[in-house]
């Protein structure tokens, strides 16, 4: 749908900025990173990844909306608070939470679905080449940290061949 300026709507996005749920645990993940030296899950990093997606999306015309990649980069990390605290893996905490937030903010059937699947899936190595959603948020979620102008990258325990040596989108 477009606004009066011909701009495509992100009035669903939108509403996931402003859920309680979202917002909730976004202030979580911040609480609980705040003292964390290394990559942060904010709103940077949502951000970085649904517009790191959606230029990956659009160079090779694979056909995603723009509000179903905002919405799985905004929803893939969103229960890390719920793995620092109960050791749950954040990509299942993310996909419990996520599905009501989804409902609440007008997705549904298949679009909600495919954004479920991405959001659990977008640390499985085995999706790193598809073409579907879950792989484009899978790489956009590497592709989204800026190793090369790190200043705490020597201390970082990623392994040598995961970090961003170098722009790549």
């Amino acid at each position: 749908m477009e606004n009066v300026y011909g701009e495509l709507s992100m009035v669903r996005v939108n509403r996931i900025l402003r859920h309680p749920l979202w917002q909730s645990c976004l202030t979580d993940i911040r609480s609980l990173e705040e003292n964390r030296k290394f990559c942060r899950h904010d709103i940077d990093h949502f951000l970085h990844v649904a517009r790191i997606a959606y230029i990956e999306n659009l160079e090779r015309s694979l056909g995603y909306g723009r509000e179903v990649i905002y919405a799985a980069a905004l929803l893939h990390d969103i229960g890390r608070g719920i793995q620092y605290r109960e050791g749950i893996p954040h990509e299942e905490a993310s996909f419990a939470l996520a599905p009501a937030i989804l409902s609440q903010c007008g997705f549904g059937g298949g679009e909600a679905e495919e954004i479920l699947q991405a959001v659990r899936s977008h640390r499985d190595k085995g999706i790193a080449e598809d073409d579907s959603l879950s792989g484009l948020i899978y790489r956009a979620d590497k592709l989204s940290r800026n190793c090369f102008c790190c200043s705490r990258e020597p201390e970082c325990n990623w392994k040598q061949e995961k970090k961003n040596r170098e722009i790549k989108r």
